[in-house]
């Protein structure tokens, strides 16, 4: 995983006041915590931030401030509902070597067996990883799979240095065949006669 190189300075407002102010200047409110140390509040830049964060789980950023380089993992990042613009980051600071707990997504590959298809119950994977090293995402094969498979999380090739810690047990992809329910068949039911009426209009009309 490659750093994120980011210049911030710190923060001497608080308040929803000071962040509507940094978010106008185009600059994004977020705290640097971890290892004893105090939390720094920092603004980091706007443009930068999103596209680092954009689509990324576990963003790794080298975060300059003070003339101090320090590295740092996206904890937590705070969006507007609606607008979906970043309001604010938790940064996590980490050390080269040092192992730390994450969230990571899983991703399903191939294609199940013929007239099933796959739902994935764990959407994400808890693990143990290098923080400078860690997987972007987690990868779970159902090729070939038939009607009633269950994929487990300690049943899923992890990538390298990664230690799991979701419950083994925890089944995170199922492979079934697609369930048709009462209301599906009275929705085409109803399409049916929809057509069937249309169709006699039609010919009436013709007549």
């Amino acid at each position: 995983m490659s750093e994120n190189k980011l210049a911030a300075t710190t923060r001497t407002e608080f308040g929803k006041g000071a962040a509507r102010r940094l978010r106008r200047a185009h600059q994004i409110p977020a705290v640097l915590y971890g290892h004893g140390t105090e939390p720094v509040h920092v603004a980091l830049p706007g443009h930068e931030t999103m596209l680092a964060l954009k689509g990324a789980a576990n963003a790794l950023f080298s975060i300059e401030v003070d003339g101090k380089a320090v590295l740092a993992l996206a904890k937590d990042v705070q969006r507007d509902p609606v607008k979906q613009v970043i309001e604010h980051v938790d940064l996590l600071i980490v050390r080269k070597g040092e192992k730390v707990s994450v969230e990571v997504p899983v991703t399903v590959t191939g294609e199940s067996a013929p007239g099933t298809i796959h739902l994935v119950e764990t959407q994400a994977l808890a693990l143990e990883a290098e923080a400078t090293h860690l997987p972007e995402h987690v990868e779970v094969s159902i090729e070939g799979l038939e009607a009633g498979t269950a994929i487990t999380a300690g049943e899923i090739t992890l990538p390298k240095g990664s230690t799991l810690e979701t419950d083994a047990e925890t089944v995170v992809v199922t492979v079934t065949v697609p369930q048709v329910t009462a209301d599906d068949l009275a929705a085409d039911e109803a399409q049916a006669e929809l057509a069937e009426a249309q169709s006699a209009a039609s010919e009436a009309a013709a007549e």
